[in-house]
């Protein structure tokens, strides 16, 4: 088990423009022609460790590529398999729905750990050395563990940085750009560079490839009946909807996500519903709730039925972000609503 440290940083040394990521490069920085150190098993060392980051405010230290990984969420899930690393997950928790196709393989066969967060016994069982969560409320005391306390125990702990929440760390707003940088965080904490510069080139592929629709306002609504909870204005849905050319309703609300009033929605006559599909609150289940709806009913997206589906698990800042963009705008210019 690689050796690591993990600890709360008292200030915050990051702007939310960058993901900061230092690699400590000891014995390879020395030139000569020296015979490298090699450990008590004849091994040389990884050139490419230490890695030493700054992860949400947490400092976290790997000593030697990690070989037992725990991944809670879907989009960690599928960062490690997009990185080439399914192999070491030793198991998996909280997953948002079925993996792409092109990742169902690589995860048949690891363990699900729990349905939700997995509790500290079940996670001690699998014995992590690096545990890799969606949230940082995935680390807490009645969760996975506290990360100071999962690190004295040998275990390094990871939050995905888009789902940074503390001043200083939260991307304002999330971007492709901190999205690509999360890819390659992953990749050299993993110790896999070269395939996190592989998949980061494929996803600019595919955006670069996307042509914008014009003049098309969209709602995003994630979950929530009652109150709708909706796609605001510096997360990963804004985020979609920007590179996808729709204009958000709801964009000047300077959050992730929010909720609204169904009146709000009314008011804004979106042209388009952009529907969050989830087992918890399926896109079929959204579709039936807004036609009964007599305010909503008389929404003209509504009663033409202009709908786009996303899968939750692609509506998260990861890997599936690029295919969602175009996707979306696939969809949006189906309905003929562009420009």
């Amino acid at each position: 088990m690689p050796s690591l440290t993990s600890a709360p940083l008292r200030t915050a040394r990051r702007t939310t423009a960058a993901l900061t990521l230092v690699l400590a490069l000891g014995a390879c920085s020395t030139a000569g022609t020296a015979a490298p150190v090699t450990g008590a098993t004849g091994a040389a060392p990884d050139p490419a460790y230490p890695v030493t980051l700054d992860n949400c405010g947490t400092e976290v230290t790997l000593d030697a590529p990690p070989e037992r990984v725990v991944t809670i969420k879907s989009s960690t899930t599928e960062l490690v398999a997009a990185l080439g690393a399914a192999d070491r997950l030793v198991g998996t928790a909280f997953s948002d729905g079925p993996a792409p196709d092109d990742l169902a393989a690589a995860l048949a066969d690891v363990p699900e750990l729990s349905e939700q967060v997995p509790g500290q016994e079940a996670l001690l069982e699998a014995a992590p050395d690096l545990v890799l969560g969606g949230w940082e409320s995935n680390f807490s005391a009645d969760g996975a563990g506290e990360r100071d306390a999962l690190a004295a125990l040998g275990i390094a702990t990871y939050v995905a940085p888009s789902a940074c929440k503390e001043a200083g760390y939260q991307p304002d707003p999330l971007t492709f750009d901190l999205v690509m940088a999360q890819i390659r965080e992953a990749g050299a904490l993993l110790g896999v560079p070269d395939a996190a510069e592989q998949v980061v080139a494929e996803q600019q592929a595919v955006l670069d490839a996307v042509e914008p629709v014009d003049g098309v306002t969209a709602l995003w609504w994630s979950s929530g009946e009652d109150s709708p909870y909706v796609g605001a204005g510096i997360g990963a849905p804004q985020m979609i909807l920007g590179a996808a050319g729709l204009d958000n309703v709801f964009a000047d609300v300077h959050d992730t996500w929010t909720s609204v009033g169904w009146e709000q929605v009314v008011d804004a006559d979106p042209d388009v519903l952009v529907l969050v599909d989830a087992a918890w609150n399926t896109a079929a289940d959204k579709k039936a709730a807004l036609a009964a709806n007599p305010a909503t009913a008389q929404l003209e997206a509504v009663r033409e039925e202009r709908y786009v589906v996303v899968p939750f698990a692609a509506t998260e800042a990861g890997v599936r972000n690029a295919d969602t963009v175009a996707d979306v705008v696939d969809q949006v210019t189906a309905l003929g609503l562009d420009g």
